[in-house]
């Protein structure tokens, strides 16, 4: 074996690193700085502030903070009258708490009456949001010619079965209302 010489562009001359101190090397050059405490405190103070303000914008429908299934004039009026009329399928999960409940009394007939209640409760359910799919997609071909009405349906019947309160984005409108 011949020894090479050593000059500044080979880099013979000095031992190989060990493992470790070349691991941490090339860790510390991939790494960003440090920041120090403070920095750190102040960067996830203005991260949790953004999506504070994301999520206020989100709830309160404003159209940019809006996901793309909620995007568009069609779909804020499908919410609209969605949020403007009461459903049976918006107290589903109330009222399968009240029918587990009555499950538990060791009485056949308040059992039997119990599931019949749920199983009705269903099935109207079922029927109204059938119903509303299609009268909602109706409405939305009338009233917005240029719009896709695709998913509209689908769109209006899963929001009719949330509970108020936890739709998001938050109603806009009360009970009752003449939405046109």
């Amino acid at each position: 074996m011949t020894k090479s010489k050593s000059t500044p562009d080979n880099k013979k001359g000095k031992p190989t690193p060990k493992r470790k101190v070349a691991e941490a090397k090339s860790k510390s050059s991939i790494l960003s700085p440090a920041a120090s405490r403070s920095d750190k405190k102040r960067l996830k103070e203005q991260t949790r502030l953004r999506r504070t303000e994301a999520r206020a914008a989100f709830m309160r429908g404003d159209e940019n903070a809006l996901p793309y299934r909620d995007k568009g004039a069609a779909r804020r009026f499908v919410r609209n009258y969605v949020d403007s009329r009461r459903s049976i399928a918006e107290y589903f999960l109330v009222l399968i708490i009240f029918v587990l409940f009555l499950t538990i009394i060791p009485n056949p007939t308040i059992q039997l009456f119990a599931i019949a209640i749920m199983y009705s409760a269903m099935l109207y359910a079922a029927i109204d949001g059938f119903l509303l799919s299609r009268r909602v997609k109706r409405l939305v071909i009338a009233k917005f010619p240029n719009e896709s009405a695709r998913g509209v349906g689908m769109y209006a019947w899963l929001r009719s079965t949330q509970m108020r309160r936890l739709r998001a984005p938050a109603p806009q409108v009360k009970i009752g209302a003449n939405i046109n």
